[in-house]
């Protein structure tokens, strides 16, 4: 009895050996297929929300950081292109000049401003450029005297000027209101250093000075005219050369001597 008891033990142990449950092998299948299309949607652009999601987040941030570390791509070229040179005159108010031009393909406007707005002032304060014109700007600035008297031999100053630059959409006329409405969108050109030059001591700097300033007034001159009168010229005492009166009083001399002729 003891043996057959085993024996029915054993044999139930066998039986539940084969009564384990089997795994099902769809299941297996259908898992790992949803598996390899998760991994295979990333990069077959089936477009999954979250990895659009995470796509973009990465591509912005990229983007962000990129613009932060590229350099800012000028619009103008300035020359000189970082100082404002001035003749050191104390107690008069002397000029500079800086040529400024467009090198972009679009209409852009530029202003400047100072840290010195009651002792300095430009002409013009602000301008707009078409694709690769180019002005030349003169800068007005009082020279404070020396405290004892004295000129220096060094003289510095903490005055500074800043060039703004801003894309517009074709020609306009330049209003300083531009900057404002479109603050985001101007563009820090270039911060200028007033240098002084000693007047009694020629240098390249002091010529190149010269012929700017003289460039500025012949251009200033030039502005100052009157445009050219395209309408009809006026000789003598107020007759008026006109194509049309000429055509007509012909007519009438030539009707006037066809009827003396008929008759």
């Amino acid at each position: 009895m003891a043996i057959a008891d085993q024996r029915a033990t054993s044999d139930g142990k066998i039986l539940g050996l084969f009564k384990l449950p089997f795994r099902n092998p769809s299941t297996t299948t259908s898992s790992s297929s949803s598996g390899n299309a998760t991994s295979n949607s990333l990069f077959d652009g089936s477009n999954p929300r979250s990895y659009a999601n995470s796509n973009n987040a990465s591509s912005s941030s990229v983007s962000s950081v990129a613009r932060s570390i590229l350099p800012t791509r000028r619009r103008l070229r300035l020359d000189p292109s970082k100082k404002l040179y001035f003749p050191y005159e104390p107690g008069k108010q002397v000029q500079s000049a800086i040529r400024i031009k467009n090198t972009s393909k679009s209409h852009v406007a530029f202003k400047f401003q100072t840290t010195a707005p009651k002792s300095c002032f430009m002409r013009p304060p602000g301008a707009i450029l078409t694709p690769g014109e180019s002005l030349i700007a003169t800068v007005f600035k009082f020279v404070e005297p020396p405290e004892n008297g004295e000129k220096p031999l060094d003289p510095k100053t903490k005055v500074k000027f800043k060039i703004m630059s801003l894309k517009v959409k074709g020609a306009m006329d330049y209003a300083p209101e531009l900057f404002d409405e479109q603050k985001d969108q101007s563009v820090l050109e270039q911060i200028l250093r007033v240098v002084f030059l000693d007047v009694e001591r020629p240098t390249p700097a002091l010529e190149k000075l010269k012929r700017q300033l003289a460039e500025a007034e012949a251009a200033l001159e030039a502005r100052k005219k009157p445009p050219e009168d395209t309408g009809p010229k006026i000789i003598g005492e107020g007759l008026v050369i006109d194509e049309w009166k000429e055509r007509r009083e012909r007519y009438l001399a030539r009707q006037q001597v066809e009827g003396l002729d008929s008759v």
